[in-house]
């Protein structure tokens, strides 16, 4: 019987295998245009902090939901089974770079009844040792600057097939620790954020197989801006716009596959050009020095390219998930960013094995660019179910 199983997973292997090659065709296009990447403080608040989603190209706001849907679509967790759960993930990060960053994650939920899940994380972020020299390159210090954000989270039903989510987001960025930049003492950055998503799932039949259809939506980090010195012109957080679908369908009783893809836009200003002979003279685009409110809706219409330039904003996750017998799984995924936008382009690939009570996943990228500072990244992540009734499912409902 377990033959005959196996021997159904190498016609999905090589669909997965189509519909990545396709994608990146799809995605893949070039321009001469400039570059001009859209800045924001604390950016690993938009990095994937789980294996499961870091393998499918970072695409998570419409997949199953699991214990790390906090960061993908807080909404989720009012579809999610159990009643509570944690996970931990970590990564080594940029480790072509340096040897010491690693980013670390925790969250956990738990069920209050049968509408309402109270949700929770934790994400921090060290940037290894760095050395601090005065004006004359003298060496005086060396502090590990470090960032960390803290989670608190509520979702609810609304009906058989739709929730909603609402999260509340503290964040604290230490990248000096008080060291004197320029004649004047630096401080720790703060922020407070808040999340507004929704998820929308219903059974339907494809191919006369039982299958799932979701969508998701996520603003993320819709917040204040951050200083780090009294006289600091502040900087935006990267408040965020997160859309996707997933369609999930079981191929026979022991093979499930998942197609999901997700696509992204900050909402914060992007940089004007100014004249090379007018100090502070926009010459195309928009002024990027104003209120919170107003930037998220001037993100739409701002770049200084126009539409075209709008486009080039918003990236691309395509991925692909396949699950055997509800205990081994495969991934596979795409990411895709434009060339004037930071050129972040890479295929990712992963693994999940569950057991009872916990799941263990880890993910591998690949960028498309050689020598790319996130290549071999790799991902690991456990989740378990605190309460014993059954296994955390971190993808196959």
């Amino acid at each position: 019987m377990r033959g005959t199983r196996m021997k159904k997973i190498a016609p999905v292997i090589i669909l997965l295998s189509v519909a990545l090659l396709t994608t990146s065709r799809l995605f893949g296009q070039t321009d001469s245009e400039e570059l001009n990447a859209i800045q924001t403080v604390v950016p690993f608040l938009t990095i994937a902090p789980d294996s499961r989603a870091g393998a499918m190209g970072d695409a998570g706001v419409a997949t199953s939901p699991d214990v790390y849907s906090m960061h993908w679509n807080p909404a989720k967790f009012a579809f999610i089974e159990g009643k509570s759960g944690a996970g931990l993930a970590y990564s080594p990060w940029l480790r072509n770079l340096v040897p010491d960053i690693n980013i670390a994650y925790l969250a956990g939920f738990y069920r209050f009844d049968q509408k309402q899940v109270i949700s929770s994380s934790l994400i921090y972020s060290s940037l290894g040792d760095v050395d601090f020299t005065n004006i004359y390159g003298n060496y005086e210090r060396t502090f590990k600057p470090n960032e960390w954000a803290f989670d608190v989270g509520y979702s609810r039903l609304f009906t058989d097939n739709l929730s909603g989510g609402v999260a509340f987001r503290f964040i604290y960025s230490n990248l000096t620790g008080g060291f004197y930049s320029g004649g004047e003492a630096t401080k720790p950055g703060i922020s407070f954020a808040a999340d507004i998503s929704a998820y929308y799932r219903k059974d339907i039949t494809l191919f006369n197989k039982n299958s799932e259809l979701s969508f998701g939506a996520n603003f993320s980090n819709i917040g204040s801006k951050m200083s780090y010195s009294d006289s600091q012109t502040s900087s935006f957080i990267p408040i965020n716009m997160r859309l996707g679908t997933a369609a999930s369908i079981d191929l026979d009783p022991y093979n499930r596959l998942t197609l999901t893809i997700d696509v992204n836009k900050l909402l914060v200003p992007t940089p004007p050009y100014y004249s090379t002979t007018v100090t502070d003279s926009i010459i195309a685009g928009k002024d990027p020095d104003v209120p919170v409110a107003v930037a998220i809706f001037q993100s739409f219409y701002d770049a200084p390219n126009g539409f075209r330039e709008e486009l080039h904003e918003i990236t691309y996750s395509a991925g692909v998930e396949y699950w055997y017998d509800g205990q081994f799984a495969l991934r596979t995924g795409y990411y895709h960013e434009n060339e004037t936008k930071g050129n972040r382009k890479y295929f990712t690939a992963g693994a999940g094995f569950k057991l009872r009570g916990f799941t263990l996943d880890f993910s591998y990228l690949m960028p498309l660019v050689q020598n790319h500072p996130l290549a071999r990244t790799l991902r690991f992540s456990l989740s378990f179910d605190i309460s014993g009734l059954r296994p955390v499912p971190s993808s196959t409902t």
